[in-house]
């Protein structure tokens, strides 16, 4: 049984830190796509760093929520976010999804200190997470037609509920 999911973030002269830890799934989203929404509407913002050196899964949901921000990163700002992983595994599915072509992925031991961080609690309603969800996958399937064979069923699923 994998470790319950935890995402932490942290910004210091607007170098945002977000750690996952443990099996990060759907749950987390409401909060940590509100986190985004504060992220991005900060004047200081100027730089992303994903620190996945700690997770052991990710679901699809936050991967097309690290999207995401990637995506709104590039527009906003033109920045290309970082992901920290030292994960053979979790580097293939970052590659699997298209991570490397709106990510500079670092394979590393690097991790914030838990001190220097915050939890991302769990909140928001049951209508909130599916919107956030559909979201997410619809920023995956943005990335290439591979991820859009891969989620089509699930988004027009999600769409007519």
């Amino acid at each position: 049984m994998q470790p319950p999911g935890k995402i932490w973030v942290a910004d210091h002269n607007g170098v945002y830190v977000i750690k996952m830890e443990g099996d990060v799934r759907l749950t987390l989203c409401v909060s940590f796509d509100q986190f985004i929404e504060d992220m991005f509407s900060r004047d200081d913002f100027c730089s992303i760093v994903f620190d996945l050196t700690n997770a052991e899964l990710v679901d699809s949901t936050t991967l097309g929520l690290m999207a995401k921000i990637s995506i709104r990163a590039d527009k906003y700002k033109g920045l290309k976010p970082s992901i920290l992983s030292s994960s053979k595994s979790m580097r293939r599915l970052l590659e699997s999804m298209g991570f490397e072509e709106i990510f500079d992925i670092i394979d590393s031991e690097a991790t914030a200190q838990d001190g220097d961080t915050c939890e991302c609690e769990c909140v928001g309603s049951e209508d909130e997470t599916r919107k956030k969800v559909l979201e997410a996958h619809k920023a995956l399937m943005s990335l290439n037609e591979k991820n859009k064979e891969t989620f089509q069923d699930l988004v027009k699923s999600l769409e007519n509920t």
